[in-house]
């Protein structure tokens, strides 16, 4: 990763404009929909939706043209212009007409095994290959399925590319930061018009890039010396628990993983009585103390790191078994 001094010197600009972008493309959308009908990419209510009406969705691409900003600020390697096109390009069209699966999965991956085949440092072998393509490919798809309440996968973009701005700022890493920083500033501009009550979703074309950005980018951070390993799994930790062990519990009980369903923690606070707009201000503050507290540990002594990783884990325990029995009636 070479350092550029674009963040240093224009850093705000930037960050503003992917900001304004994002803001501005959310609100063509919204009115767009509105001037004709709600035709294109809509999110009407099923019995799986946690909303009551339709709303439009691939607001996601006021997130796509903010991350844009900061890719041409601090061009990347070509590999990640083409893969993010490519997830870009599918999850447009998924959100317009429903694709299968494995159509999907196959661009995925090739974007997945393009960043890693390109990017990973040499002397990882087959093995360091193959767990990254898997880690790219799992952040891509659990973010999608972590989509489901009004500003939650917003907010988890704002804090978790922030942090990973920071770090990379304070490591002399000003291309991974300008990056971030821009990612983070179109969350919230996508967030004025996604935070309950929703005028817009992300849809695929927002969710899917995020997850693939939290996971490449946080790779390469990782890769160039920027932050530890654990330091992405630690940020994204609301999103990637929740997802894991819902999509772990389902597989032990011979249910397919791959079909929607409404059993992932935050859906069933919805379901057991929580609004939306309580949701997202919880899991805010969820988000705020893993992405902080990986900030500060950056610096801390391993056994230190060690004992806070595992005090996490124990309360990510007590916080599902709290969830489950509420949901049981216990």
């Amino acid at each position: 990763m070479t350092e550029s001094g674009v963040f240093q010197d224009n850093q705000w600009f930037f960050v503003g404009l992917a900001a304004v972008f994002s803001a501005l493309l959310s609100w063509l959308t919204i009115a767009l929909m509105l001037r004709f009908g709600y035709v294109g990419p809509v999110d009407r209510p099923n019995h799986r939706s946690l909303h009551q009406v339709a709303v439009p969705r691939s607001g996601g691409l006021g997130i796509v043209a903010g991350t844009l900003v900061g890719f041409f600020a601090a061009p990347p390697p070509l590999v990640l212009w083409v893969a993010l096109g490519g997830l870009v390009g599918i999850s447009l069209l998924d959100d317009f007409r429903s694709l299968q699966a494995r159509i999907r999965l196959l661009v995925q991956l090739t974007a997945a095994v393009l960043v890693t085949w390109t990017l990973i440092p040499s002397g990882w072998g087959v093995a360091g290959q193959v767990a990254s393509v898997l880690f790219i490919v799992w952040m891509t798809n659990l973010y999608n399925f972590m989509d489901g309440a009004n500003g939650l996968a917003g907010g988890m973009a704002t804090l978790g590319f922030a942090a990973y701005a920071l770090v990379a700022l304070l490591a002399g890493q000003y291309d991974l930061a300008i990056w971030s920083g821009c990612i983070a500033a179109a969350a919230v501009g996508f967030l004025f018009f996604n935070f309950d009550p929703a005028r817009i979703f992300m849809g695929d074309v927002g969710s899917v890039p995020l997850g693939f950005l939290a996971a490449a980018i946080g790779l390469q951070g990782w890769w160039s010396g920027a932050w530890p390993a654990w330091f992405p799994l630690l940020v994204f930790s609301v999103f990637i628990v929740d997802a894991t062990v819902t999509l772990l519990r389902r597989g032990l009980r011979g249910e397919k993983v791959w079909v929607a369903h409404r059993e992932h923690y935050y859906q069933r606070l919805i379901q057991s009585g929580w609004s939306h707009r309580r949701l997202a201000l919880t899991a805010y503050l969820l988000m705020f103390a893993t992405a902080g507290s990986a900030c500060l540990l950056i610096a801390a002594p391993l056994v230190v790191q060690v004992f806070v990783l595992a005090v996490s884990g124990g309360a990510y325990i007590l916080l599902m078994r709290s969830i489950d029995r509420r949901a049981s009636g216990i």
